[in-house]
């Protein structure tokens, strides 16, 4: 009985202790299963926290992506940093344009030669020379530029073989008239074919030991005259014969001839 009652406690204790042997272990599981969710959980949070990243490297990306589109709109646009170097490049258009623009002003300065100002009295000296022949029917005057600038010598000269308030009025040669304007540089000469007479002997004639030549502007005569000594010796000369040709670079044939 004793030794029954013995084995009997013997065997409660070995179920007891098998029983918390398998809770020990029960609970080792149970921690180790929580142990696993925890990972797995951790694992899941890691991998959103991946997704995550991954979406934020996406936003990086198209961020990047805005940024390059934002950088080519900045250099369209003036955006931002990249905005610095379009204004660059607008500026460099801009110094094009006005460059350009040197370009027109150029062109300006050659319509502006082309339209000088018409020459008046204190820019040209003229001066006078019988013509190769005897007797004398002729003389050239040389009207020459001494302005320093280009100026327009129009029509031709106004001569006044006299008292300027007395004298008659030389007519000028239409045939003579030069198709284009006679537009002079600084220092530049032109020049005016005059018949004085007609060489007879019996011409009323006087001599003339210097003379007067006014010049036209845009609107008519112009105000001031040009004292021109005559040649050597005086020239002999018929008002009522006397004849200008019109101012032109050189004497042509035909033209000037009269």
């Amino acid at each position: 009985m004793r030794n029954h009652r013995k084995h009997t406690v013997l065997a409660a204790a070995a179920i007891a202790a098998l029983s918390l042997g398998l809770t020990a272990c029960g609970g080792g599981d149970g921690a180790s299963g929580a142990k696993d969710a925890g990972s797995a959980s951790s694992a899941q949070t890691s991998a959103g926290t991946g997704d995550n990243g991954t979406a934020g490297g996406g936003t990086a990306d198209q961020t990047s992506a805005k940024s390059g589109s934002g950088s080519t709109g900045g250099s369209t646009s003036g955006g931002s940093a990249t905005g610095g170097s379009t204004a660059g490049g607008s500026t460099g258009s801009t110094g094009g344009s006005k460059s350009g623009s040197t370009g027109s002003t150029g062109s300006t300065g050659q319509n502006s030669s082309a339209k000088a100002p018409a020459c008046a009295y204190g820019d040209i000296k003229v001066t006078a020379a019988k013509a190769d022949e005897v007797p004398t029917e002729h003389i050239v005057l040389t009207a020459t530029n001494t302005s320093g600038r280009s100026c327009t010598l129009l029509e031709y000269p106004l001569i006044a073989f006299g008292p300027i308030q007395t004298a008659k009025d030389i007519p000028a040669v239409a045939k003579s008239k030069p198709a284009k304007l006679v537009v002079l540089k600084a220092g530049e000469p032109a020049y005016a074919n005059v018949r004085v007479a007609l060489g007879g002997a019996h011409e009323d004639n006087k001599v003339v030991k210097e003379f007067n030549v006014n010049l036209f502007a845009p609107q008519g005569p112009a105000e001031g005259s040009i004292v021109v000594k005559a040649p050597a010796g005086g020239l002999a000369v018929d008002e009522a014969a006397a004849k200008t040709g019109y101012w032109t670079y050189e004497l042509r044939n035909g033209a000037d001839e009269f």
